[in-house]
């Protein structure tokens, strides 16, 4: 018995001193060469993981720049400062990162969108929608359970008394995550000086959209036509406008008359300069946004 125990062990720690030596031998003969770029770079990102470069993390950011995957100012988190010590890592020209934030794109808070069910389940929104597409009426409306909070990792959003995420523009660092977390799209990262967006999802069309919130974009087109808005600043794509930034020197200044004109009030309006001179229908317009339907 004794010997047999022996030999067992002698042939199981043979077998472990040639398992060893063989993964010895393939670590050599498959070792890659690591491009020390790659650990100068991870070593200045901000380590947030939040993918908002479009890669798996900060590692995966690294090595990508350094395989020319992804710019040297992909990282919106760390924004300009991170920018210039990848590009001087990586010998190119440094280019400005442009800054962005999240929004909200709904306005059909507790008092202006009703509710169709009561929903006692998992509080997340992604729960939500498996039941029945949530309890909200608006099918395309903010659920209000806060899974954009909660992936928040910076402490930029909180949920309203009135049931919808409120961003807190100085610490929003643009990661997207909580755009992720959005199981209807209601969360959008937009250039910080984009003054204007759409804060409607619905994809219905006026009496629908009326019968379940009072400030649901109903689809007309008034903020699109020419004598609303120049030089089609503002298109529509079935029954919801598109807001052509690309194509108006400043969003706020040029697309003020629409904001006015929306019989819906169906615009967000975000960090207009309080210091700067406006004309009294940008207030009207401001006072409408802010007050919602009469």
């Amino acid at each position: 018995m004794d010997f047999s125990i022996t030999s067992a062990l002698i042939i199981l720690g043979g077998l472990g001193l040639i398992f060893g030596a063989c993964l010895a031998v393939a670590s050599r003969v498959f070792h890659v060469e690591k491009d020390p770029r790659v650990s100068e770079i991870e070593d200045i990102l901000p380590g947030a993981n939040c993918g908002a470069c479009g890669a798996p993390g900060c590692s995966g950011f690294a090595a990508g720049v350094v395989e020319n995957k992804y710019p040297a100012n992909g990282c919106t988190v760390g924004g300009d400062d991170v920018a210039r010590k990848v590009a001087a890592i990586m010998g190119v020209e440094a280019e400005s990162v442009l800054p962005k934030v999240a929004v909200v794109r709904c306005g059909g808070d507790v008092d202006q969108c009703l509710q169709r069910a009561d929903y006692h389940g998992i509080q997340d929104c992604r729960a939500a929608v498996l039941v029945g597409n949530g309890a909200k009426a608006c099918v395309y409306g903010c659920l209000g359970m806060g899974s954009c909070v909660d992936a928040c990792q910076f402490d930029a959003l909180k949920m309203g008394e009135k049931g919808l995420p409120i961003v807190d523009e100085e610490k929003c660092v643009a990661c997207g995550d909580c755009v992720e977390a959005c199981p209807r799209s209601i969360m959008e990262l937009v250039p910080r000086d984009q003054k204007v967006f759409i804060a409607c999802m619905s994809k219905d069309f006026g009496k629908a959209v009326k019968s379940v919130c009072k400030v649901g974009c109903i689809g007309c087109g008034l903020c699109a036509n020419p004598k609303t808005t120049e030089n089609e600043v503002i298109t529509m794509d079935g029954k919801l406008p598109v807001i052509h930034h690309e194509r108006c020197s400043d969003s706020w200044l040029n697309l003020q008359n629409a904001v006015q004109k929306c019989p819906t009030r169906s615009f967000g309006v975000r960090d207009v300069d309080e210091d700067a001179e406006k004309s009294e229908e940008t207030e009207k317009a401001e006072e409408a946004v802010e007050t919602g339907p009469s």
